[in-house]
């Protein structure tokens, strides 16, 4: 394991975090006629990988959790999705929240990008040296 392959998959992981936000994003204030069918809100869930050969650790993204908010219950009886009762079910989206969790992951695989690339010069440096 190399510096590239700790890049690699904190890159990687930065994206799978991005993408969530941004479905989140998308979803923000849609509507459906019962509360199962509303949008849950996503999360990425990472967990530490130790190459036990080297010492070293990395992050993993051990999977994508919908988040057990409940939606907010409406009344809208001139939506043509709502109930029979009239009510409607948003998804519990925060939008403030869902961009400072983009911004953050898109901080961190801008690092990530920043790092290879110093790595990269520096090897460049080394081997005009010799």
């Amino acid at each position: 394991m190399n510096l590239f392959t700790v890049a690699q998959r904190a890159m990687s992981a930065q994206l799978v975090r991005m993408n969530a936000a941004a479905s989140n994003l998308a979803n923000a204030g849609s509507v459906t006629g019962s509360e199962g069918e509303a949008y849950r809100p996503m999360r990425a869930v990472f967990a530490e990988d130790l190459d036990r050969s080297t010492g070293l650790s990395t992050v993993r993204v051990a999977g994508v959790q919908r988040s057990e908010a409940a939606p907010e219950k409406r009344y809208d009886p001139g939506n043509p999705l709502a109930s029979e009762d009239g009510y409607v079910f948003e998804a519990p989206v925060d939008e403030n929240a869902e961009m400072v969790e983009m911004l953050d992951s898109a901080r961190q695989y801008q690092n990530m990008v920043e790092a290879l690339s110093t790595a990269k010069q520096l090897m460049l440096e080394t081997m005009r040296i010799k």
